[in-house]
C-alpha cells in the first residue's frame, strides 16, 4: 500500500450553523441539502455543520478551523426581543438557540476577518448582530410589496423568479452580476428595516426593500442576500457567480492563514 498522501488540494472549511426542528417528539438539529450542495459544487468548500443547541462555549474552537462562515435561511424568525421589539408574529416559529449562537458567531468572525456569506434569515441575523432591526411584517408596511410565497403553490413555483433586484451601480456586486438588474425568487415575510453599524446596501427590490448588503468597512468579504440563490443554483448563472465569489474569498483566507509566520521559539 502506498504511503503517499492524497494529491487533492486542501479546500477551505466553512462553518454552517444548524437549526432546531421537532419531529414526533424528538428535537433535531438540521441543515437542508439545498444549502450544502452549491457550497460544495460551486464554492469548492468543505462544509462543517455546527449545532446551535449547545451554547457558545466551543465557538472559538469552531472558528479556529474555519476559513469562512455560511449563514442560511430557515423557517424560523429571529426573536424580536433581540432587536428591541415585541413579537408581532407569534404564529411563526422561533429558534432562540440559533439566535444566541449566530449573533456572537457573526461578531467573532468579523473580528477574525473571516469571509461571511448569508441568505435570508442569515442576512437578518447579520443586521441584528450589528445593531440593526427588522420589519416583522413587510407585507403590512405601506409602500412595500408582499414578498412572501404562496403556500399553496408547488415548491417549483414558490422558488421561481418573481421580481427584479437592482445592484447598486458601480458596486462590486453590479460588476459581478454584469447587468443593471437580475430576477430573483422571494420567500420572506420579514426584511431589514434599519441597517446595522457598518453595513451598506448592495441591491434593492423594485419597491426599495433592501435585498443585498455588505460591510466594506468591517470585513474584506461580508455579503448577504434576502433571496435564495441556493435553489437549483446549477441552473442559475447569477447564483453560480455568487457561490464562486464566496469560495474565492474563502480560498484567499485559507492561503493567508497558511502564510502566517510561525511563532518564534
Amino acid at each position: 500500500m502506498s504511503n503517499n498522501k492524497s494529491s487533492t488540494p486542501r479546500k477551505p472549511v466553512v462553518l454552517m450553523s444548524m437549526g432546531a426542528q421537532e419531529r414526533k417528539g424528538h428535537d433535531y438539529q438540521v441543515m437542508t441539502h439545498k444549502y450544502i450542495n452549491p457550497l460544495v459544487e460551486f464554492s469548492g468548500c468543505v462544509p462543517v455543520l455546527v449545532p446551535t443547541c449547545c451554547g457558545t462555549d466551543d465557538l472559538e474552537q469552531y472558528l479556529d478551523m474555519a476559513d469562512g462562515i455560511y449563514l442560511t435561511g430557515a423557517g424560523s424568525n429571529i426573536d424580536p426581543s433581540l432587536y428591541g421589539q415585541e413579537n408581532l408574529t407569534p404564529d411563526k416559529t422561533q429558534d432562540r438557540d440559533r439566535d444566541l449562537f449566530d449573533l456572537p458567531l457573526i461578531k467573532a468572525a468579523i473580528a477574525r476577518g473571516l469571509p461571511i456569506f448569508a441568505i435570508c434569515r442569515g442576512m437578518q441575523e447579520i443586521n441584528v448582530a450589528l445593531g440593526g432591526d427588522i420589519y416583522q411584517k413587510v407585507y403590512a408596511e405601506p409602500g412595500f410589496n408582499d414578498h412572501r410565497e404562496n403556500p399553496d403553490d408547488p415548491v417549483e413555483v414558490q422558488y421561481a423568479p418573481s421580481h427584479a433586484v437592482r445592484p447598486v451601480p458601480g458596486s462590486w456586486f453590479a460588476e459581478l452580476m454584469g447587468a443593471p438588474e437580475i430576477r430573483v425568487n422571494s420567500l420572506h415575510g420579514q426584511a431589514i428595516r434599519t441597517l446595522g453599524k457598518g453595513l451598506e446596501v448592495l441591491a434593492t427590490a423594485e419597491d426599495g426593500l433592501i435585498e443585498a448588503i455588505h460591510a466594506p468597512r468591517l470585513s474584506p468579504f461580508l455579503f448577504a442576500v434576502q433571496w435564495h440563490p441556493e435553489w437549483r443554483a446549477a441552473s442559475n448563472p447569477d447564483s453560480v457567480k455568487i457561490f464562486q465569489a464566496f469560495g474565492e474569498a474563502c480560498r484567499r483566507q485559507m492561503v493567508q492563514r497558511g502564510k502566517q509566520p510561525a511563532c518564534a521559539a
